[in-house]
């Protein structure tokens, strides 16, 4: 899929489970249902990072384009030094290594471990690489036509203003994880469920997705999940634009009042 429909349907995955803590007695509080709404619109766009093309490369100028190309070699590199003899030559290393379960489990470990052990700063650092990754993502064509510096206050002063919302007593610092010296530890939630909504959606593409790597199945080690071929779509397709899009915005819609229990 594309980053317009990951990032909603990260939005709408985080959304959902705001509306399954309500149904189960513990309502998340808002921020955390925002700002954990708005990081997994942004981390839906990160497995990305191994495509020089993605939305995510655009995201912070010639760093983030210089990452992807770092990302991509890394990627192409593990699965050269992995793959089965069933598994085909490539010439790149789109949709192999970030596109996998372990790698959406250890980049949010290594972010909760980030945020536990580097303070505010870190959370604020994580919190504005992916609120600038949602505006990217959710707001794609205001952001394309404005300046990067211009996303990148945006995402500056978000991140600010939703750390202190949730450094307050009871909004939500310490959601989940409550022991002393755990504030923000789940931060990395959202990131692991974006990940995988990502992974989710690209397997619904003609290409599929190799999820479950490094689980060998049918005799490859990149096996591409997904539906039967008949059920596949194209990347950017009308069914994408026209369909699941909707589905995602009015998902999203359901699952954030129902998490506020509005109904």
């Amino acid at each position: 899929m594309m980053g317009p429909a990951h990032s909603l349907s990260g939005a709408a995955a985080w959304l959902g489970v705001g509306a399954a803590a309500a149904a189960a007695g513990h309502t998340m509080p808002w921020p955390v249902l925002v700002v954990g709404a708005l990081i997994c619109a942004g981390a839906a766009l990160a497995p990305d990072l191994d495509h020089k093309s993605a939305t995510i490369s655009r995201a912070f100028g010639p760093i983030s384009r210089a990452l992807c190309g770092i990302v991509d070699k890394l990627s192409y590199a593990v699965y050269k030094a992995t793959r089965s003899s069933s598994d085909p030559r490539r010439s790149g290393g789109h949709r192999t290594l970030t596109h996998t379960w372990l790698w959406a489990v250890l980049i949010g470990a290594g972010t909760s471990a980030a945020a536990v052990t580097g303070g505010r700063w870190a959370v604020l650092a994580i919190l504005f690489i992916h609120l600038v990754l949602a505006v990217e993502g959710l707001l794609w064509r205001a952001a394309r036509v404005s300046s990067d510096v211009l996303v990148w206050l945006l995402g500056a002063t978000s991140a600010w203003i939703l750390a202190g919302i949730l450094d307050q007593p009871g909004q939500g610092a310490d959601w989940l994880f409550t022991s002393p010296g755990q504030e923000y530890l789940w931060l990395g939630l959202p990131i692991i469920l974006g990940a995988l909504v990502h992974d989710i959606g690209d397997a619904l593409t003609v290409s599929g997705c190799p999820i479950l790597w490094p689980l060998p199945i049918a005799g490859k080690r990149w096996y591409p999940l997904g539906p039967p071929k008949f059920m596949r779509f194209r990347a950017g397709s009308w069914i994408e634009l026209k369909v699941l899009m909707p589905v995602f915005m009015l998902l999203g819609g359901v699952g954030g009042a129902a998490a506020l229990n509005f109904i």
